[in-house]
């Protein structure tokens, strides 16, 4: 799925776009059992009800591709013949309404996922979207329209809750409330079958995570039996890893600014662009750019080389995930320096009488503590 497609379904997940007639789930405690069962007409809900669960919903359609949403792929043989793929298939062919199934589907999960101390709950829901299409000239094409049906779940921390003092217009006094099980956002979820070029790939699924350095590898194998994508954190030490083995004592600063500048640079015409799949680069670009910075050829052809080991050996790379495209940090043992990356091309290296330093203009708009300060 692409940017976009993510987009269109997320939208969908208001109280008055979606189809979804029903809420199913349940909630785990820390010893994996099932203490209460969710099985809620989503039109008896108030909308503040119904709202809070769809934004629980909607949430495991957040986040960036490449990092918080990853598409899990079944083999062609999973497709025709796996438990797997035979349950999920199931729930979406009845629509979450056979309750046999779902107890099956939860014990999968339960039996996966060690709780917290206060458990989770598991959320479940069941959509039908009539997929409108337009002609060239944007108007809509009532002959060409397709019926993508699809399942979503999210897993959501229970959270206790703290005591509150606070005021009972009932008591037209202020008084303590003693604190809740509270359900936190998700930790992880999926959308099954996938939204591909809008319509339905059973071959994909769209798992989302929060954490980005998180595997979730029970969960996957549990309940997709297929491969675990690299986490987005894995990828930046591996990424790093394969740069450090390759260059060794040549891994100097200005070599490694011109990359991240390098890599900045994709990103930012990626996201001017507006194109909706997430930008990736292959291990020979990312080898190019290496030897273009300033590695010799031979560095940069045993950094593809690890490279392909670390990601495999067709690896595309999210620049995303490589490099933090947010911060552009450097660190010593006693400052730390923190760049807007686009400006990271400010920062200066120089050796003056025999010692190393890290420079940066300062002409203008010097604070200390928020003090504006003038540099003598």
């Amino acid at each position: 799925m692409n940017k976009k497609e993510v987009g269109e379904i997320r939208r969908r997940l208001k109280p008055e776009r979606n189809n979804i007639s029903r809420i199913y789930g349940c909630y785990v405690n820390s010893a994996k059992e099932v203490v209460s069962y969710i099985d809620e007409s989503v039109a008896m809900l108030t909308q503040e009800e119904a709202e809070k669960y769809l934004s629980l919903l909607r949430k495991s359609l957040s986040g960036t591709l490449s990092r918080n949403l990853l598409t899990l792929s079944f083999a062609t043989k999973q497709v025709m013949d796996s438990d797997e793929v035979r349950l999920l298939s199931a729930l979406r062919k009845t629509g979450l309404n056979d309750a046999a199934l779902r107890d099956e589907f939860y014990k999968c999960i339960i039996d996966a996922v060690t709780p917290d101390e206060s458990g989770y709950v598991i959320l479940l829901a069941f959509d039908v979207y009539d997929v409108p299409h337009f002609g060239k000239d944007g108007s809509p094409d009532d002959g060409d329209r397709d019926v993508f049906k699809y399942m979503l779940c999210c897993l959501c921390p229970v959270k206790t809750g703290k005591a509150q003092f606070a005021y009972s217009p009932d008591d037209r006094r202020f008084q303590n409330f003693p604190g809740g099980q509270l359900v936190a956002p998700p930790e992880l979820g999926f959308m099954y079958p996938s939204f591909d070029e809008r319509s339905a790939n059973i071959y994909n699924a769209l798992f989302y995570s929060r954490n980005v350095n998180e595997a979730h590898r029970d969960f996957i194998d549990a309940v997709f039996h297929t491969r675990v994508p690299m986490p987005a954190g894995a990828q930046q030490e591996a990424f790093s890893s394969a740069v450090t083995e390759s260059l060794e004592k040549d891994c100097s600063f200005s070599l490694m600014q011109g990359v991240h500048t390098e890599l900045m640079e994709r990103i930012s015409i990626h996201r001017e662009s507006r194109d909706p799949e997430p930008l990736t680069i292959s291990a020979g670009d990312m080898s190019e750019i290496l030897e273009n910075s300033g590695a010799s050829p031979e560095q940069a052809e045993s950094f593809e080389e690890k490279c392909r080991e670390q990601f495999g050996e067709d690896a595309e790379l999210s620049p995303a995930n490589i490099i933090d495209s947010r911060h552009f940090t450097l660190t010593t043992p006693e400052v730390k320096i923190s760049v807007d990356p686009q400006h990271a091309h400010l920062v200066e290296t120089r050796i003056i009488d025999g010692r190393k330093y890290i420079l940066i203009p300062a002409d203008n708009g010097v604070e200390l503590n928020g003090l504006s300060v003038s540099i003598d």
